[in-house]
């Protein structure tokens, strides 16, 4: 095979469509559309082991749950496995009444029957009758012209009806594809559809599905919305059908393409969750509807618990859900960068004070609790993390929340640790950070309180009077101050020649009740100026208070060393 120096003279740019006076771009999605599973069919056919009974079963169980209401269960003609999962199915009386199962197959006689005969017993069903109709399908592998591939329709479209009439107690509904309509010429699609709705005599009532197969992408999305525009717009009796989206993913917009086709006028979209499908795959169920959901539609599929969803769907495929999948993957909602982390804190301090539920959190387009999601797994902690990341990890999981200049402080002892390990910094990993910076509930250390008691002097100081180890051996202390806290550093100036000032203050509960603690947090200076800061936690806050100094001067005295 010999390369073109430049490979695009091999194709051509697809054809618009004639329809300038399109009303799609103007539409916006206010409603879902009825919604079928192709996990069990389409999805299945395309990955390496097709899944057994066993997995099919578990998958159908759970796309019930959730709410999906059509569900394509099989090819009844593959093969033995795929005709005993559906006769089983629907023998087992595990369909519920509101439920829709489908069936697939192509427009031959013996296909046909053995779709119908699958689906003996059911309540209700739709059989999808579906044959390539494109120029290229007609012209290389079928070598037949228009008239042969319409003939081909009308023929398995009158054995359904036949099929089905011999089954009156099973509600049947009909469907019918026109595959490869996207690389197809419009007219002939409307011809062939048309004719197959003179066979099956759809109603409102009982109106018959036509899907609309981007067997293979082949074009932006808006030509798509415009095919399913003229195709509505131009099929006789539109009240007596509902137009179904099948998009393929070859170009990496199948989404895309189903939302518009919906905003030029589709009733249903086909897809697999999270997108399996052969070769890119088929549209992403997930995606279009986590994507109405954030627009204020609710899609009427339940992902609360989407973490079990991933497991089925993994379990079941044997294929992975990217961490960068829309919304389904494991950091889709998590920040690592400085900026993106700080925005994100910000937000959620924000939406805690806010007095409505709506959500207005930079960078996270939906709240992740919506999906089962924990807050904690949003902001996580690398060498590009700035002090918004670790701080928001201090308070998800400590509790603390730290002064701002504190959190610069602590920034560059999380930087050097993460710089050492290479890898991304996880809760214990900080916490640990966070003790050793600055002496929090660690042994050994130069000071470490024992006990103390704080009184009041005739003059009005507060006395300070306790006992302190200082590299392990105890001694007994005092110091007089205006206050608790000034009393101890009086005492360690004067016990230990540590000089330290007291510039800021604050401090806070962790938790509420009986059991609740407190942090206090001191920002010193040294007599040389240096800023030194101090955390303390304890039950009481005045012993918060006291450990806060020492965790400055124990700082003090490490800096001096």
């Amino acid at each position: 095979m010999t390369m073109l120096s430049d490979p695009s003279r091999k194709y051509r740019p697809f054809p618009q469509v004639d329809l300038p006076d399109r009303k799609w771009p103007g539409r916006t999605i206010t409603t879902p559309p009825r919604w079928l599973s192709t996990d069990l069919r389409d999805g299945n056919q395309s990955i390496i082991d097709p899944m057994d009974a066993v997995k099919k079963n578990r998958f159908f169980d759970m796309l019930v749950e959730i709410g999906v209401k059509e569900i394509e269960v099989g090819f009844p003609s593959a093969g033995a496995t795929e005709f005993d999962f559906i006769t089983g199915l629907v023998k087992s009386g595990r369909i519920p009444d509101d439920v829709l199962v489908q069936v697939l197959t192509q427009s031959r006689e013996d296909l046909i029957r053995t779709s119908f005969e699958s689906l003996e017993g059911a309540r209700a069903a739709i059989v999808h009758l579906y044959n390539a109709v494109s120029p290229a399908w007609r012209d290389i592998v079928f070598r037949m012209s228009r008239d042969e591939v319409r003939e081909i329709a009308i023929a398995g479209a009158k054995i359904m009806r036949d099929e089905a009439g011999k089954r009156p107690d099973t509600d049947w509904h009909f469907q019918y594809s026109p595959e490869t309509f996207s690389t197809a010429e419009l007219d002939f699609s409307l011809e062939v559809c048309s004719a197959v709705m003179d066979v099956l005599q759809p109603t409102p009532d009982h109106p018959i599905i036509f899907n609309l197969p981007a067997t293979v992408e082949a074009a932006t999305p808006n030509i798509y919305a415009d095919q399913i525009e003229y195709f509505c717009r131009n099929i006789p009796n539109r009240d007596s059908v509902v137009v179904s989206l099948h998009t393929h993913n070859d170009r990496g917009t199948g989404v895309a393409a189903a939302e518009l086709g919906m905003m030029a006028g589709a009733d249903r979209v086909e897809g697999c969750l999270f997108g399996n499908g052969e070769r890119t795959g088929n549209c992403c169920l997930v995606t279009v509807a986590l994507n109405m959901y954030t627009q204020g539609v609710d899609p009427g599929i339940d992902f609360s618990d989407i973490d079990r969803i991933i497991e089925t769907v993994e379990y079941c495929n044997q294929i992975p859900v990217h961490q960068r999948h829309p919304y389904g993957g494991e950091l889709v909602f998590t920040a690592f960068s400085g900026s993106h982390q700080d925005a994100i804190k910000k937000g959620f301090e924000a939406h805690g004070r806010q007095n409505n539920e709506q959500w207005r959190v930079p960078y996270l387009p939906i709240d992740p609790a919506d999906l089962g999601r924990n807050y904690e797994a949003v902001i996580r902690v690398n060498s590009q993390s700035g002090k918004g990341g670790f701080a928001w990890v201090l308070e998800q999981d400590q509790g603390l929340k730290l002064p701002k200049k504190m959190q610069a402080d602590f920034s560059r002892h999380v930087q050097r640790v993460a710089d050492e390990m290479s890898r991304e910094l996880n809760a214990t990993d900080i916490w640990e950070t966070f003790r050793q910076a600055y002496h929090v509930q660690i042994r050994p250390k130069h000071f470490q309180l024992v006990d103390y008691e704080e009184g009041k002097a005739a003059d009005g100081t507060r006395v300070f009077a306790g006992t302190i180890e200082v590299d392990g051996k105890a001694q007994s202390v005092s110091g007089r101050g205006n206050g608790l806290i000034s009393s101890v550093l009086a005492t360690l100036k004067e016990a230990f020649g540590v000089d330290l000032e007291v510039t800021d203050y604050t401090e806070h509960a962790l938790g509420t009740g009986t059991n609740a603690r407190a942090a206090a947090y001191l920002e010193c200076q040294d007599s040389a100026g240096t800023t030194i800061w101090g955390c303390g936690i304890d039950e009481d806050i005045a012993t918060a208070s006291v450990r806060a100094v020492l965790s400055a001067a124990n700082t003090a005295v490490s800096k001096a060393g």
